[in-house]
């Protein structure tokens, strides 16, 4: 069964657009998941397609009704036996990781409800028990292109999506550290080498060095990522001794 992905909102288009490409393209085509974009103006509470109005308590903005959001999301329910997990872009919400994107690779119905404006009327949210959900700390227009970065990350998590489970399992974040620096032909580029290790064809050294590159890229640019983390301390120890060694470097 294809894991579908509604899309509440009023540019709905923006979000399947983005994923019309690539792995995600790839997989909408074979049927893996599937787009449902449902034009929230559709469900307007009068002919002038009106969706928002006049904050309470004054303010600048307006903010989306409603009952055109509630009729749109019950609608969307009843198009796959009344269940879904409903999400709401928020910058309040529940900070999206890798974490929660394998979690949501499991669902089958998935609801986006994208706001607009100043946002969307608290009521719907406490209605629906909408999960809060956010990309970041930081405001985007709406939440469109928030739902299509989420569903990237998702898309690639389901089944039968990427050839080899190998390739989502080591990259980054999908154990908590960053994932090795990369390289690829030539050799030597602008007098800068390839570390020999990666040359030498012995996989358990080549394993061991791209472990220890893992924790020291993490250390070194996301150091939060270490914080209440369980870390081997003969791992800090064997990276503590490359280091001193000249074995490997940040900068590698």
């Amino acid at each position: 069964m294809a894991l579908r992905f509604s899309i509440l909102s009023i540019f709905p288009d923006q979000v399947e657009e983005a994923l019309n490409h690539s792995i995600t393209g790839r997989a909408l085509e074979q049927g893996l998941v599937e787009i449902q974009p449902i034009q929230i103006r559709d469900f307007a509470i009068n002919d002038y397609g009106q969706l928002d109005d006049a904050p309470y308590g004054g303010g600048r903005g307006m903010v989306m009704l409603c009952q055109p959001l509630y009729d749109a999301w019950e609608w969307a329910l009843a198009q796959k036996a009344g269940k879904a997990r409903s999400l709401v872009l928020s910058p309040a919400g529940r900070p999206f990781d890798q974490a929660m994107a394998k979690e949501l690779a499991r669902e089958d119905h998935i609801l986006f409800i994208c706001g607009h404006y100043e946002g969307i009327d608290q009521r719907f949210i406490d209605e629906t028990q909408a999960e809060e959900v956010s990309l970041g700390d930081f405001v985007l227009t709406g939440g469109e292109l928030a739902a299509a970065v989420m569903m990237d990350a998702i898309i690639r998590l389901v089944p039968g999506v990427l050839p080899h489970e190998e390739a989502w399992l080591l990259e980054s974040f999908t154990d908590g550290l960053l994932q090795w620096p990369q390289y690829t032909r030539a050799r030597v580029w602008r007098d800068r080498p390839v570390p020999p290790v990666l040359l030498s064809g012995h996989h358990a050294n080549i394993d061991r060095y791209r472990l220890l590159m893992q924790l020291a890229q993490t250390l070194k640019k996301r150091p939060d990522l270490l914080k209440g983390r369980s870390i081997d301390p003969q791992l800090w120890q064997d990276l503590a001794q490359a280091l001193a060694d000249g074995q490997l470097s940040c900068d590698d």
